[in-house]
């Protein structure tokens, strides 16, 4: 499988066991030191020091009958719009076995029903959203344990029951479900388990958290700082930018070449509710009077980097689309013509785009999308680190995704790979790096 083509399978499986290990307590902690211990990393480390072992036992919240209440009521919503709202039909990339998958793109609806609905709630006094995040602990702990049980039966459902002929076993169990079994699970022929995981699940509840913390603030003190209104803002339009490119995304790495397992599954479900939504955690009990000329200054900033995010991904999808017959800052696209050879033996032909801003970097892409990152958690200004621990890890997560992505097509398209390389030499930072 791919995981064993980028690093040594030393490598492979010590990074596969730490975060199947570390990650589920560092979602706690990280829960705990926003809430309970002033975004203070040194006063967590303290009481962990002093009470041990037994002191983490303590902090870990049970999951309580609210919070798995909440979680299926949410879960079973999303799913409802998933099937039921109607939305184009969409072909994604064939696959290396020859499978082209079908969606039903409706993201944008889902994602303009659920913010009314949630916000409609609380507006009319029929549900308020400080219950989530008074539960939040207790929710992210239910979502922990409920969300390695989905990954398991997943695990088992690629040996007995694949959705299509995308799936097989590397004949090494930790791999297998790290990894995934399979490419495009589905439950029948039309509920997309990817597509549910990280879009109607992961990205949607961005959304819903950072208007929770949002709401939390304003309950709390009767009013809402403005560097939580530019950090929910922010983060807003980048998951309704998100929502609006959907289709795109499901031509990335993500869905089309990453396995339904615990890495991108339980990583959807679990860690982009707790982690990415974090810098909106932090602002609850810590609000920063940033004034309005910086609070527009980051903002608009902020946008600015979302949108060139946006047109990197535009321009890419309009060339596809096109077959490159499309302009590109205005002229022709500057491209190579790639040739490779699918598992079945079938010669096929891709388009490599060379020009705009993919003529910059390979994955100039991410170069906005860390940006934008940060400007979402400026706001909380520098008292302490936390916070910015997103943008840390997002840095790293990128890094080692280009790296995937480009051994992933060094081995696919191979001479045309390095034809490529050697037009567009940078990988993410033009000049640089």
């Amino acid at each position: 499988m791919e995981a064993k083509t980028v690093h040594s399978p030393a490598l492979t499986y010590f990074s596969m066991l730490s975060l199947l290990s570390l990650c589920p307590p560092f979602v706690i902690l990280l829960w705990y030191t926003m809430v309970h211990a002033d975004g203070s990393v040194v006063e967590t480390w303290n009481f962990l020091k002093q009470h041990g072992l037994q002191g983490f036992l303590e902090i870990w919240p049970r999951p309580s009958t609210v919070a798995w209440k909440i979680i299926f009521v949410y879960g079973a919503f999303e799913a409802a719009l998933q099937l039921i709202l109607p939305g184009k039909r969409v072909e994604g990339p064939i696959s290396p076995t020859g499978h082209r998958p079908v969606y039903k793109a409706n993201g944008m609806a889902a994602y303009f029903v659920t913010l009314v609905t949630y916000i409609s709630l609380w507006w009319f006094e029929i549900f308020n959203p400080t219950v989530v995040y008074d539960h939040l602990g207790e929710i992210y702990s239910a979502l922990i344990f409920g969300s390695f049980i989905f990954c398991v039966l997943l695990y088992i459902k690629g040996h007995v029951a694949p959705s299509s002929t995308d799936s097989g076993s590397s004949g090494n169990l930790i791999i297998d479900f790290y990894w995934g079994m399979e490419l495009y699970p589905r439950i029948g022929k039309s509920f997309d388990i990817k597509v549910f995981t990280n879009c109607r699940f992961g990205m949607m509840s961005w959304a819903v958290l950072a208007i929770t913390y949002c709401i939390k603030q304003y309950e709390a003190n009767g009013k809402v700082s403005d560097s939580m209104l530019v950090n929910t803002t922010l983060m807003l339009v980048y998951v309704t930018k998100f929502f609006w490119w959907e289709a795109g995304y499901w031509n990335t790495m993500d869905i089309a070449h990453d396995r339904a397992g615990f890495y991108i599954c339980w990583g959807c479900l679990v860690w982009v509710p707790s982690i990415y939504t974090s810098p909106g955690m932090y602002l609850v009990n810590h609000p920063v009077n940033l004034g309005t000329q910086l609070a527009l200054y980051i903002l608009v900033t902020g946008i600015l980097c979302i949108y060139i995010n946006y047109d990197c991904d535009r321009q890419r999808q309009e060339f596809r689309r096109t077959n490159g017959k499309c302009k590109i800052w205005g002229k022709a696209p500057s491209k190579i013509e790639a040739t490779y050879t699918t598992t079945s033996g079938e010669t096929k032909t891709s388009l490599l785009l060379t020009s705009g801003w993919w003529g910059l970097a390979r994955h100039f892409h991410y170069v906005p999308e860390i940006l934008a990152s940060f400007f979402w958690t400026v706001p909380a200004l520098f008292n302490h680190f936390l916070p910015y621990f997103y943008v840390v890890y997002l840095t790293i997560l990128l890094l080692d995704r280009a790296k995937r992505d480009d051994d992933r097509c060094r081995s696919k398209y191979g001479k045309y790979w390095k034809l490529y390389c050697n037009k567009v030499p940078y990988k993410i930072i033009p000049g640089i790096y």
